[in-house]
């Protein structure tokens, strides 16, 4: 930790000691940098004060991010835990599953996260059972519409790279899902783990050398840290691409299909609530998405190939 956050952490600490003022701690896949995550955290914040919760006045949120890594995720987690927060936001499987290890007092909300009892977090979405609960975003049926999508694009594709988190047990389920669903759409499926923006530029580079190719993107902490450079490497390839949710779109993402992430957000900011008003994360059900949106980039892009730009303006009809 900075020495500047050090001692404001310990002022933290003292007001809270005087005033009765909360401490919430928020760990981030993101970069601060990412527009769309401050979006994101905006939307918390914005719903804290609608609950009464007023940063600076009784509650102090303290964050940390770029936890998209899992070394850096945990180092993040142990400074979180040295805060003695009264309740921990974290965004991201890596996030979640490094405050969980760190602490097993803090309350840990969690956002963001793949089958949440595959991971190990909760001992069921119904009764979480320690101190953390959360929200997930996907379910493993909906890459089937992940598939559908693709081949929409461009009806000629007949490989699709899938890119996932090798560190996520739970990507091991949407695997399974999607290799299950991909031979009604005619697909060969080429698995790719990410761990890095190395590995992301590699392994595109290596799969495009073959004609044929699209890309399906499962939700990942690696390559939501660097969408903007997954989606130029998409678009110097030409490679037709569906993305997990709007954050891709958003920076130049042809099609995404996934969860509403602020409709998310909004409900973690009533779990802190209870929490920060005495109920405990035990007895508050793990929640499952109910928002889900699709985004089609509505300008032409023959940079992915004329099939691409013909779908794009399908959709802009």
């Amino acid at each position: 930790m900075k020495r500047r956050e050090f001692i404001l952490a310990l002022g933290g600490a003292a007001a809270r000691g005087a005033r009765r003022i909360a401490l919430v701690a928020v760990l981030m896949t993101f970069r601060e940098s990412d527009a769309e995550a401050q979006l994101l955290v905006r939307t918390l914040v914005h719903r804290l004060e609608e609950l009464g919760w007023t940063n600076g006045r009784n509650l102090l949120i303290n964050y940390r991010w770029d936890a998209a890594e899992h070394s850096r995720a945990l180092s993040l987690a142990h400074e979180v835990a040295a805060l003695n927060p009264s309740v921990i936001v974290a965004c991201g499987s890596q996030a979640a599953l490094a405050t969980s290890r760190v602490t097993h007092v803090a309350p840990i909300v969690f956002v963001q996260v793949l089958e949440p009892v595959a991971l190990g977090l909760v001992e069921s979405l119904a009764r979480p059972g320690a101190n953390v609960t959360g929200f997930t975003h996907f379910e493993s049926t909906m890459v089937g519409k992940w598939l559908e999508l693709l081949k929409e694009t461009d009806p000629r594709i007949s490989r699709a790279a899938v890119v996932y988190d090798p560190e996520n047990p739970a990507s091991t389920v949407y695997l399974r899902s999607i290799e299950t669903v991909a031979p009604s759409f005619g697909l060969e499926l080429t698995a790719i783990g990410i761990r890095n923006a190395i590995d992301i530029e590699r392994a595109l580079k290596s799969f495009t050398q073959a004609a044929g190719g699209g890309l399906i993107v499962l939700p990942n902490p690696v390559t939501l840290a660097h969408r903007e450079m997954t989606i130029a490497l998409a678009m110097r390839h030409r490679l037709p691409a569906v993305y997990p949710h709007r954050l891709y779109t958003a920076s130049g993402g042809l099609i995404s299909y996934g969860t509403d992430l602020g409709d998310i957000y909004l409900r973690a900011a009533a779990y802190v609530d209870r929490i920060l008003k005495g109920e405990k994360p035990a007895d508050l059900p793990v929640q499952q998405a109910t928002k889900f949106e699709l985004i089609i980039n509505a300008k032409d892009r023959e940079d992915a190939g004329p099939s691409c730009a013909a779908f794009a303006a399908r959709a802009r009809r």
